[in-house]
């Protein structure tokens, strides 16, 4: 369905540089989320330390140990360590990561991914859709608070994630107990906090994506009728109907007499892609995560 808006008169044109105005703005935001995602590093092992914050001796006993891990129940633990996020936040970071090195079994989602980004003092537990019931998020909040935020605030980066694999590994072994007990005599805060910049980008957004439906499907319910498929709202006259020769035309709304760029989906979507294999010895299986996890900083 084509729906056209025609400035036919003076008091549509505040309304016509309004939707343009938010088409560009659309365009700079998605343009500054893609220059600001951080680059994703190559899968090389069970540990990839890129910022380079563990000794070696702790990184070939956890080589070791998510390896035998993995061997006696197939879950898959990763951990990694990156210097900066590049101004990207850490949980879609995580995310991104956790797919592009497709960690888990693809039919059992069980990856779990232990990210540290040290020049940011962030950290997350990425936890695949299959683990979510298990390694739940107060879990990994437990971890997170308990484990790593006082190692690492001692500048004991090694101990701090040695001791956060051991506490994941007894949980997804069926052990939650002690955790939970520790938990309990060290209560987590739990307050919420919203970063400013994701809330200012979520109110942009959702303005546009109500604004677009709006222009969608409010002129028929209030605007004036003048033809069939033909109405006048707020100054603007839609115009809804099949494109030329009879042929179905693509759906929006637009400005002016040609369709609006910069929001048009291509054959794959940027910036969710999972590379199609790994570098190195060691690959993920291709599963996913949903989101599950906790983060933290110190």
């Amino acid at each position: 369905m084509t729906i056209r808006s025609i400035s036919s008169s003076t008091s549509s044109r505040p309304a016509a540089a309004i939707g343009s105005a938010l088409i560009i703005l659309a365009a700079v935001l998605f343009s500054c989320f893609t220059a600001c995602a951080a680059e994703l590093p190559a899968l090389t092992g069970r540990v990839v330390d890129n910022a380079g914050i563990i000794d070696a001796a702790t990184r070939a006993s956890l080589t070791q140990k998510l390896a035998d891990f993995q061997t006696k129940g197939s879950d898959q633990i990763v951990v990694a360590t990156i210097s900066s996020l590049d101004g990207e936040e850490i949980e879609p970071y995580a995310n991104r990561l956790f797919r592009f090195w497709k960690l888990g079994q693809a039919g059992e989602n069980n990856g779990v991914l232990l990210l540290v980004a040290q020049n940011d003092r962030k950290m997350r537990i990425e936890v695949g859709y299959g683990l979510e019931g298990t390694l739940t998020d107060l879990h990994t909040k437990l971890i997170i608070e308990n484990d790593m935020v006082p190692a690492f605030r001692a500048g004991d980066f090694s101990g701090g994630i040695s001791k956060a694999v051991d506490d994941m590994i007894m949980v997804l072994e069926g052990n939650p107990e002690e955790l939970e007990a520790r938990g309990r005599r060290n209560p987590a805060d739990n307050s919420i906090s919203i970063d400013p910049i994701f809330a200012v980008f979520l109110i942009l957004w959702a303005t546009m994506f109500f604004g677009g439906m709006a222009m969608a499907f409010l002129p028929p319910m209030f605007g004036t009728k003048l033809s069939p498929g033909v109405y006048k709202w707020l100054g603007m006259t839609f115009r809804y109907g099949r494109g030329p020769n009879g042929s179905g035309g693509r759906s929006g709304w637009t400005t002016g007499s040609s369709s609006a760029g910069g929001w048009s989906s291509g054959s794959s979507s940027s910036g969710w892609s999972s590379g199609s294999s790994s570098s190195g010895g060691f690959s993920g299986g291709g599963g996913s995560s949903g989101g599950g996890g906790s983060s933290g900083s110190w």
